[in-house]
């Protein structure tokens, strides 16, 4: 028999994700993602979803994301933040990781660090947006963000 979870420890645990993706950023790349979010990035990096668009540096919580309140098994972001991403190199977005607020969290593998990697689409993925292929300087909106659980396996 496998375990099962109930609503409240689904919430639990969504909080403890949020205390510690707190004041993290998104960051882009090209193609497809890598098999966890444990490895080096896979792709090219396009640019950073952050607050408003915000200049952020790793370790400030100076235009980090946040998330909302946990309920009913999930997670959204923040409904007052803008979460606004900034194209530095120009591509099509493939896929995203979601990295906590670490000074030493860089582009190469870790099994220590905490990360979340996820699919970015127009109409289907984890995280949607009005489109996906971008310019040099120009900004998108994530229009959703939500992290669901369950006691599917």
């Amino acid at each position: 028999m496998a375990f099962r979870y109930s609503t409240g420890c689904f919430d639990s645990f969504l909080t403890a994700l949020k205390s510690d993706m707190a004041d993290g950023v998104i960051k882009f790349y090209t193609g497809a993602q890598p098999t966890s979010p444990d490895a080096a990035v896979t792709g090219t990096y396009l640019g950073k979803v952050t607050l408003a668009g915000g200049a952020w540096t790793a370790g400030t919580a100076t235009n980090g994301l946040e998330f909302g309140t946990p309920g009913s098994a999930a997670i959204d972001k923040a409904s007052a933040e803008e979460w606004k991403f900034v194209c530095e190199v120009a591509g099509t977005i493939g896929w995203g990781r979601f990295v906590s607020n670490s000074a030493s969290d860089t582009d190469g593998s870790s099994t220590a660090l905490k990360r979340m990697d996820f699919s970015v689409g127009i109409t289907s993925g984890d995280c949607l947006m009005s489109k996906v292929t971008y310019a040099v300087g120009e900004t998108g909106v994530i229009q959703s963000f939500n992290i669901p659980l369950s006691n599917i396996s």
